[in-house]
């Protein structure tokens, strides 16, 4: 059977709603807030009404998102979903039952929706212009027309982009604006309150009431100090003096107690002196133990000094048998690989080298016989005899020669193979293989087989260049297949691993195209194969041709195609 008309080759919507599908990254529509519509299809008001193929069964829009049931119906990802969630749900069109794993993506209808012509959505504000679905959002971001939110964070204000300059600078209560007093800049919002509290070029009045009339904020604090009515202590008030009175009562303050000052003064000088005097007393005792806690403290510097030398030393020589070790198993595991491919082809080798050492002294034996015994009837009987085992070994020879041939093309195979669970696929010669594909001689080509790990999955890729099933004659179909490996009896079953196919671009953009799937547990494609290998699942619609061959995916005549499996939650078999 056809790998693209097996139902299991589609990608399967794993079990889950149609909106949690990956979408391919390709194809994916732009995910701007506010150009997909919430619920049902496209409500924009388009130049040409579309076709009927293009609107939805259920709520009759432009389909968003076309998702396409297993009778053939399109609907919109948000409708299919609606109509899933209902039980028992059947098609709106022709009653048949929908199944949540028959339905797929509509990626060739999508990109046919994407490509409609329609008029911006600032219609009603004046623009005139015309552009397709796909070209929206680009639109969008520079029409003057279109309403945008005022920049400044506090205004909540939405405007036409074209009036957006005089907003700033004449509408906007939270635009920026210069105080005439200190020139500084800030929102007008906080202007007035910058000019009660803040300004230092704005004059005030003294709070102490005095004869001055306007004094700047700035200077404010000087002027406290010299104000005649300012309260102020006195400053010898450390001494032990409590007075206190305005600017202009001070002054006569210290002249008449200057006595009672100097007299503070003194009792404090002479507190302060015996304070001195137990401070030395007790630094004095301190510094006689202090060179042999000096002489301690270089013992231990020393010691750490040491310590920390034999650590450090220690470290690198265990980072050195860390990075030893580890190269020792890396190599020891390939050592082994290598032994166990290549010691039955050794023993092959030598036997097939005793055999042709037998038969060459079977051919002495029947050459020096033929001429020296052609009259003897014993002769000839013994001639007859060597030649029948001479013709066993030779047909012995050939069998092993052909085991030979195998083990020698399972050891290329096995050089060549990846084992970490990705594939990077060159396949030369497109224009030729293309035209052989459409000919009908060779339809589609197998990839070298990749694992998982050296015990793991066998894998493989298939590519239809002409495409098959829905794909056939304008997409290029990709497929994953799971091979019979020889370590089956020892992984877990149905396969489950995530899976990622890519066509890789190879130019400078590096837009490479690709589609992901985790496989449907219940396909016969992802059991425990019976054959050499299972059915191939995929998509048919993988790339259309058109976008392969006029983009720069294709170069010398060849294309690449990686195929990568998660390896990350696979158990040790």
């Amino acid at each position: 059977m056809s790998a693209g008309r097996n139902v299991e080759q589609q990608i399967a919507l794993q079990q889950r709603p149609p909106s949690l599908a990956v979408p391919s990254m390709a194809q994916r529509p732009r995910s701007e807030p506010g150009f997909l519509p919430l619920l049902g299809g496209f409500r924009d008001r388009f130049v040409t009404t579309p076709e009927a193929k293009y609107c939805c069964e259920s709520c009759s829009l432009v389909l968003c998102k076309p998702r396409q049931t297993e009778c053939g119906h399109r609907f919109c990802e948000s409708c299919i979903a609606d109509l899933l969630s209902k039980p028992n749900p059947v098609c709106p069109a022709d009653l048949e039952p929908l199944f949540e794993d028959k339905i797929f993506r509509d990626v060739c209808c999508n990109r046919e929706i994407m490509a409609l012509k329609v008029y911006c959505r600032s219609e009603k504000n004046g623009c005139k212009e015309q552009m397709s679905l796909q070209q929206v959002m680009d639109h969008l971001e520079v029409c003057p027309y279109f309403e945008v939110p005022c920049p400044l964070g506090k205004c909540k204000e939405k405007m036409m982009r074209k009036d957006m300059s005089e907003h700033l600078s004449r509408k906007c209560k939270h635009r920026e604006i210069t105080c005439e007093f200190c020139n500084h800049k800030m929102a007008l919002t906080e202007l007035q309150k910058h000019k009660d509290t803040v300004c230092p070029a704005i004059p005030v009045a003294c709070p102490n009431h005095c004869s001055f009339p306007s004094i700047l904020r700035s200077e404010l604090s000087i002027h406290q100090h010299d104000c005649p009515k300012a309260q102020v202590t006195c400053s010898f008030i450390r001494y032990g003096c409590s007075f206190k009175g305005l600017n202009q009562e001070m002054r006569e303050h210290e002249s008449s107690f200057a006595s009672e000052h100097l007299r503070m003064m003194a009792v404090r000088n002479t507190t302060l002196e015996a304070k001195v005097e137990d401070v030395k007393s007790e630094l004095m005792e301190r510094y006689k133990v202090l060179p042999s806690l000096s002489s301690r403290l270089a013992e231990v510097e020393t010691e750490y000094e040491e310590m920390r030398e034999k650590n450090r030393q220690l470290e690198q020589k265990l980072v050195s048998m860390q990075m030893l070790m580890s190269a020792h198993s890396e190599k020891l595991l390939e050592v082994e690989m290598e032994l166990r491919e290549l010691r039955p082809l050794r023993a092959m080798r030598e036997e097939v080298e005793a055999l042709r050492g037998s038969v060459e002294s079977m051919r002495s034996i029947v050459s020096s016989l033929d001429s020296g015994r052609v009259g003897s009837s014993s002769g000839s009987h013994t001639l007859g005899s060597l030649e029948q085992q001479l013709s066993r070994h030779d047909d012995m020879m050939s069998v092993h020669d052909i085991r030979l041939a195998e083990m020698d093309l399972k050891l290329q195979v096995l050089e060549t193979a990846s084992f970490n669970g990705t594939l990077i696929w060159k396949i030369r010669d497109y224009k030729r293989r293309k035209q052989e594909a459409v000919a009908s001689k060779t339809l589609s080509l197998y990839s070298q087989p990749f694992y998982t790990g050296y015990f793991g999955y066998k894998m493989c890729a298939r590519v239809y260049l002409n495409g098959d099933g829905m794909g056939k004659g304008t997409h290029l179909s990709l497929f994953f297949v799971v091979m019979r490996g020889e370590y089956d009896a020892l992984l877990p079953w149905p396969f489950k691993q995530k899976v990622t196919l890519m066509l890789m671009d190879q130019g400078p953009a590096r837009k490479h195209l690709g589609d992901a799937f985790k496989p449907d547990p219940n396909s016969s494609s992802f059991r425990r194969p019976t054959g050499e290998m299972n059915i191939a699942s995929g998509c048919p619609l993988f790339v259309a041709q058109t976008v392969l061959e006029n983009g720069t995916y294709i170069k010398d005549d060849t294309i690449f195609i990686k195929v990568t499996v998660d390896t990350s939650d696979l158990p040790d078999p």
